[in-house]
């Protein structure tokens, strides 16, 4: 037996506090052997005039405890806030998501009750960045960052996970017959990482189709590994499909800290009602009992968890024409609790054992290749302009330099200059391609390009350097180009 261990435990907004009342409950009944300390965090906090939703004390407790069990929280809608869950995430390094869906047929209805699936999605990078700019009246930018080293790590994870689970094959889902770089890479490095691992069986889908199979047959799917958004959308997607969004949890796992939760959000419409179902926070709660190394008690949990669904004790959610009584939130965990040490008759009863989450060490990725040749070879100035396409073209022309020629005007990624048609669909942001006329070009070229720009009175309002890595173009063409 395992000595007590120190965790924090934020109540969140809406229904948070109701649900996270109910599933310490059940923990306590369970003897769950945990010292715990709560923090305030969410909608409270953002109201103070924290714009982060976190105030210092939470993040000393969370340095002090390294897990965190999260209820829903409410970020405000406006005013420039930052998604607290995703602060948490990247400021605790906390790179792999991890969440099970599951059937439980019978009992909760379904149309797929051979579903028994897992999504480990990457946590940190992507779109979730959340880096954002608006430069004209026109157009904003929102940046998809992904790196080598994010991408290596999140894919070894997954298959780490498979193996300590028992798990046999793998589903990585993309969208690189679009994104070939960002996308590409991501698909590449799992081909290359999935070769370690030849008793996975591994496959691919274009996210968009795989996104459809997830909805029409889950069941082929075992484990999925994919990138932040897309894991977001599919996971809530495997989540209904399973029989309700509010059965599912997660837990978000990284070198120094864990942070589990339900994948739901705070559903304020039923605040304060004793109406929402707390098994989503339920299952994370098991999820960090087996990081904390209590498989025991998370095994108790889980099967009286899933010995009241048998018993057909089911909130509204669930609630079916088979279901024998239907509860509020606190009904339910005192049914939970009054089930501690049964076992499911239909359903497969839970047996941890060892942990079931992997803890990585650091990847040592070799994204910093020291033979890597990388070559500057032109730039990209984005251009404010709300005059004629060809009108600018002829202004670039005149700015070029010795060094770097206008080669092709862009707009939304179409080509739109040489050769523009009247008629194109354009903002009022172009991406004015210049590529060097000799080698070696340096920054002082560049410098030497915009002066000149200025010079004209254009508005440049970004510049993307374009390289050659190892001799091949290191960026996209246009549509066109």
């Amino acid at each position: 037996m395992t000595e007590s261990k120190p965790i924090t435990v934020a109540y969140g907004d809406g229904i948070g506090p109701e649900i996270m009342e109910a599933t310490l409950g059940i923990l306590a009944e369970a003897k769950a052997r945990l010292n715990i300390e709560t923090i305030e965090v969410g909608e409270k906090v953002y109201k103070k005039g924290n714009s982060t939703g976190i105030p210092p004390e939470a993040w000393q407790s969370l340095r002090r405890t390294k897990v965190l069990l999260k209820a829903p929280i409410t970020t405000p809608q406006g005013g420039g806030y930052k998604s607290l869950n995703v602060t948490m995430r990247k400021t605790l390094g906390l790179y792999a998501n991890v969440r099970p869906c599951v059937c439980y047929s019978p009992f909760v209805k379904t149309m797929h009750p051979q579903m028994d699936l897992v999504i480990v999605r990457e946590n940190e990078e992507d779109l979730y960045a959340g880096i954002e700019y608006q430069h004209t009246p026109d157009a904003v930018h929102s940046i998809k960052l992904i790196t080598h080293s994010g991408s290596e790590r999140i894919i070894r994870y997954a298959f780490e996970y498979a193996v300590k689970n028992g798990r046999r094959r793998i589903t990585c889902m993309s969208k690189d017959n679009i994104m070939k770089m960002a996308d590409g890479m991501f698909h590449r490095l799992y081909e290359e990482i999935g070769k370690e691992y030849p008793r996975i069986e591994r496959d691919h889908y274009i996210v968009d189709i795989g996104t459809a199979r997830i909805a029409s047959s889950p069941e082929r799917f075992d484990v999925i590994i994919t990138e932040n958004l897309y894991g977001d959308i599919i996971s809530d997607v495997a989540a209904e499909v399973s029989g309700s969004v509010g059965l599912a949890g997660s837990s978000n796992i990284g070198e120094n800290f864990a942070m589990f939760e339900a994948i739901h959000g705070s559903a304020p419409d039923i605040a304060g009602k004793d109406i929402a179902n707390p098994s989503g926070l339920l299952n994370g709660a098991i999820m960090m009992l087996v990081h904390l190394e209590q498989p025991d008690v998370a095994t108790l949990v889980h099967n009286a968890w899933l010995a009241t669904l048998e018993a057909g004790i089911h909130t509204g959610d669930i609630y079916n024409e088979t279901s024998k009584q239907k509860v509020g939130t606190q009904a339910f965990a005192k049914a939970v609790m009054a089930r501690i040490g049964e076992k499911p008759k239909m359903l497969k009863p839970a047996n941890y054992k060892t942990a079931a989450i992997p803890n990585l060490p650091p990847i040592k990725s070799h994204v910093f290749r020291p033979d890597t040749k990388r070559t500057l070879t032109g730039v990209d100035v984005f251009v404010y302009w709300n005059k004629e396409v060809n009108e600018l073209g002829q202004a670039l022309e005149q700015s070029a330099t010795d060094a770097l020629c206008l080669q092709t005007i862009s707009s939304k990624g179409l080509k739109i200059w040489p050769d523009y048609v009247p008629g194109m669909n354009v903002t009022d942001q172009f991406n004015c391609r210049f590529k060097a006329t000799r080698q070696p070009i340096t920054h002082a070229d560049i410098i030497a390009l915009t002066s000149r720009l200025a010079q004209q009175g254009i508005d440049f309002i970004k510049t993307e350097h374009l390289y050659e890595f190892d001799g091949k173009p290191a960026y996209s063409l246009g549509q066109g180009e």
